[in-house]
């Protein structure tokens, strides 16, 4: 088991980076029923570059605690930079600072749709951001060919999505043939095999996992989910791509966030991990169950809401089918997914019905301000 003392988790104001700050800190939102604390005693340093997506707020309660909240600054446990993953002198600074000798990196630009308009951003941040944070984790460590280390690890978050898409049987294992299909999935597939080529060059200790459809608190309300809650909630039209027909797979996200922490302590250098939620489902049907469980608590009619269902049309490459073989981290490492579909979607619900102040100041710009209010001034 490796001996972690101070992580770097790069996009950590994200969607499942924040979750996975909020798990190892024992914070998260399914309660110690569900999910047994991370038992992580070290330092974790936040680093975001708080594009859109990415927001303070969804910290602030382990800010409050671990973070510029403690009082004793000795024992402080969490630490946040605003910083780009591409600004190689930021990245060195940080790694000096904080002594880091693990890197957790969710950063990436991840809406499909946004990289079909605009896909530089994509190339900047998911290719050469991960280049430039191997790079400076590389000499920082001082790894090179005539000097090896077992005490320190990158692991890199990756999708399913790199593997293209799947007819209507079959799932993407660890030596699924890439085959990606959108200016996002391709570069994600750019980041893997740069990761990996750094292990194999250098010997740099990696680890990499490829993760299917996250759900939970936190998402940013221009995803699936949270979108369409958050319409019925405003009485608006729920857009489907095409017939609704393609499907994916979902995991709660604090089960991909255990099994994130499985690799960090267990999983092998150069190795690569799939982890699915076994948990398919077409767009339309679940959508249809999220009218269900969305309606119960709004109290409004199902039908009332299943005639807002606008069908528009598709997007291109857009993907048939994503399933995952998770049984490698299953076998390896003793992973399981803990979270039903139907619990945890019901979760998801509530939370986002019940944090309104939370989307709102999403929707109205309003979280940007919140780190200028707790770190200074936006750079």
């Amino acid at each position: 088991m490796r001996k972690l003392k101070n992580i770097l988790v790069t996009g950590g104001a994200g969607f499942i980076g924040s979750n996975f700050i909020h798990y190892m800190f024992g914070k998260s939102t399914s309660g110690e029923a569900a999910f047994e604390d991370a038992g992580f005693a070290g330092r974790i340093v936040n680093v975001d570059a708080l594009t859109y997506a990415g927001n303070g707020e969804s910290l602030e309660d382990v800010d409050a605690e671990f973070g510029f909240g403690c009082k004793d600054e000795a024992k402080r446990r969490y630490f946040f930079e605003k910083a780009d993953i591409c600004d190689r002198a930021e990245m060195e600074r940080i790694f000096k600072q904080y002594d880091i000798d693990t890197v957790v990196h969710f950063a990436a630009e991840s809406h499909v749709d946004r990289s079909i308009l605009g896909p530089e951003a994509f190339i900047k941040t998911n290719v050469m951001g991960t280049y430039t944070l191997l790079d400076v984790a590389r000499l920082y460590w001082g790894i090179s060919l005539d000097k090896q280390r077992d005490d320190v690890l990158f692991h890199h978050i990756s999708t399913d999505e790199v593997y293209g898409s799947l007819g209507p049987t079959g799932y993407f294992t660890e030596t699924t043939p890439y085959d990606p299909r959108s200016p996002y999935s391709s570069s994600k597939a750019s980041s893997d095999h740069i990761v990996m080529a750094y292990h194999h060059t250098y010997g740099l200790p990696i680890t990499l996992s490829n993760c299917t459809n996250n759900y939970g608190p936190y998402q940013f309300p221009e995803k699936l989910i949270p979108l369409m809650i958050l319409n019925m909630q405003q009485g608006k039209n729920l857009p489907v791509y095409g017939q609704g027909t393609n499907i994916r797979d979902w995991i709660y996200v604090e089960d991909h966030n255990r099994a994130v922490w499985l690799i960090l302590k267990n999983g092998k250098s150069g190795e690569k991990y799939n982890i699915g939620g076994e948990n398919e489902w077409q767009n339309i049907k679940l959508l249809d169950k999220l009218i269900e469980l969305t309606a119960a608590q709004l109290k409004k009619p199902e039908d009332e809401i299943r005639k807002t269902i606008t069908h528009v049309k598709d997007r291109p490459g857009h993907d048939q089918r994503y399933a995952i073989d998770c049984s490698k981290i299953k076998r390896e490492l003793g992973w399981e997914r803990k979270m039903t579909f139907e619990q945890g979607l019901q979760l998801t619900v509530t939370w986002n019905l019940t944090h309104p102040d939370w989307i709102n100041r999403i929707l109205s710009g309003e979280y940007l301000k919140w780190v200028d209010k707790n770190y200074g001034e936006r750079k």
